[in-house]
């Protein structure tokens, strides 16, 4: 999921330097989704391995 993100990301950068403005705008939005979704669930893990007791 974190390859999604980043080639959202790469996209948006490239079409902002292209001057393709809304989809630059669309890229990046979806880039932050997908980064905060990834995020959460990074943190959700951690949780779950630290209540279960074994070491990252």
């Amino acid at each position: 999921m974190l390859s999604w993100a980043l080639i959202f990301l790469i996209l948006a950068i490239v079409a902002g330097v292209l001057g393709f403005g809304g989809i630059a705008g669309a890229a990046s939005g979806i880039a932050q989704i997908l980064f905060f979704v990834f995020l959460v669930l990074l943190v959700v893990s951690a949780i779950a391995r630290a209540v279960r007791g074994k070491t990252p």
